[in-house]
């Protein structure tokens, strides 16, 4: 039962956090009569040895005695205490225990939680997208060729989704940075403490008003678990486009060697583990909210031991999303792209599109455009040649407004040239996207209709 109950082997990755929540809650108790000078003194240099000792991998760990963190970090206060003050038998267990005064277990988990940064990640999409703004590939939909677009477009969709998902990150941190510390066990604190000393302490932007609430809570677990399966649902999609982009079929991209592996049967082969294991982290991350939101559903208030789940289900979700995220990074930083099979890729049928526009221009209603070109691309599927090979002669047969120029539709590059509206292909609208990212590295915040517009 004892190895059922234990976390320690868990939270002890909060050490740091925990020692400095019970700095913090010591002057709280000093402040209040409860410590003195003297002990607070000790208190906090023995803290300090002991986080020298988990840095160090000296921290003993004593199976039986140290059910958790908390119970960790202060059994070996004690003996700090006690080693520093010889003479004294037992004196820095009860300094030591007199660190729990008024407070509970329960409130100090919320303390712990750890930040992402996807900085490095978006540095790596948006410095792409601008050494590689010259190259043309075919954008998809349906998994189907549709239109021309620039290589450096289709990187900055994603680092748009990106971009979102650091933006909600940081408002899923602001919601959830409120201090919980002084809630007791569920009816608050006896001893007066200053919560918001406290508070401001470590950081919090506020407290937690209600103390049942307060140690009820697991939502700041669960909306960062949430974020997460966000998150990895846009890393499972650009890991998808890029298994089919280094495919044999496309050949677009080429991963480096430590991003992949050969086949142990085909020698012909380089699989894109790196692609595919990231998309099997999606999964994993999916599984992981949906775990911890199943233990949490139909709690009675207040704390349960149930929560304590909630510590192995963030950390698996910080570990999960840090290696996804350097392996995402390290995939896109090194594969290296073929200018050439995405140039051979582009049709003359993906220009369909063109033909509408052209005889929009002329005055036809686009409704009317869009059967037009369907015909042109069913004449040419049915003489066995691209759109480009027809005649003019058989152009103006499908529709007598079709003119001489009319074989100037079939130019890729000008065809993404033309697509200068803000969010299009065009390069002058890819360098729009390009100088917003930056504004978001470098200020945190996105500008909401351009540089320089708000």
């Amino acid at each position: 039962m004892e190895a059922y109950n234990e976390s320690l082997s868990l939270d002890k990755a909060f050490y740091a956090q925990d020692i400095a929540g019970s700095i913090a809650w010591a002057r709280a108790n000093k402040a209040v009569g409860i410590l003195t000078a003297n002990e607070l003194q000790e208190i906090e240099g023995g803290l300090q040895k002991v986080q020298n000792e988990w840095e160090n991998n000296l921290f003993n760990i004593k199976p039986g005695i140290d059910e958790d963190i908390h119970t960790a970090n202060e059994r070996r206060l004690g003996e700090v205490i006690d080693q520093a003050m010889p003479g004294t038998a037992n004196a820095g267990k009860a300094i030591a225990g007199k660190l729990h005064t008024g407070r509970s277990r329960n409130d100090q988990i919320a303390t712990d939680l750890v930040k992402k940064d996807l900085t490095s990640l978006l540095q790596v999409i948006v410095s792409r997208a601008e050494t590689e703004i010259n190259i043309t590939m075919p954008g998809y939909t349906h998994l189907q060729r549709a239109q021309p677009v620039r290589w450096s477009h289709w990187l900055l969709s994603y680092g748009f989704f990106f971009a979102a998902d650091f933006k909600r990150l940081k408002n899923v941190i602001k919601d959830l940075n409120y201090c919980p510390l002084g809630s007791g066990a569920l009816s608050g604190n006896v001893f007066g403490v200053d919560r918001k000393a406290i508070g401001e302490e470590l950081g919090f932007e506020g407290l937690c008003w209600n103390s049942m609430n307060a140690v009820s809570d697991r939502d700041f677990l669960l909306a960062t678990m949430s974020w997460g399966s966000m998150f990895m649902g846009h890393v499972s999609r650009i890991a998808m486009d890029l298994c089919i982009y280094s495919s044999q079929e496309s050949g677009f991209v080429k991963l480096a060697d430590a991003y992949s592996t050969g086949s142990s049967l085909m020698p012909q082969k380089k699989n894109p583990d790196a692609l595919e294991l990231l998309r099997g982290k999606s999964g994993q991350m999916h599984g992981l909210l949906s775990g911890f939101t199943s233990t949490m559903n139909s709690l009675p208030s207040c704390y349960n031991k149930d929560m304590q789940e909630g510590t192995s289900a963030i950390l698996s979700t910080t570990t999960l999303l840090t290696t996804s995220i350097k392996i995402l990074t390290g995939v896109l930083s090194t594969l290296s792209v073929s200018p050439t099979n995405m140039l051979k890729a582009l049709e003359p049928s993906m220009l369909a599109t063109e033909l509408a526009d052209y005889l929009v221009k002329k005055g036809v209603p686009f409704r009317e455009t869009h059967h037009i070109s369907g015909r042109v691309v069913a004449l040419a599927e049915e003489k066995g040649k691209g759109m480009d090979e027809l005649s003019i002669a058989e152009f103006q047969g499908v529709d007598g407004r079709f003119g001489d120029d009319v074989k100037g539709c079939f130019d890729h590059e000008a065809a993404v040239e033309k697509r200068t509206a803000k969010g299009g292909t065009a390069k002058r609208s890819v360098r729009e996207q390009i100088a917003v990212m930056k504004v978001l590295l470098e200020t945190g915040e996105m500008p909401a209709w351009g540089v320089g517009e708000g």
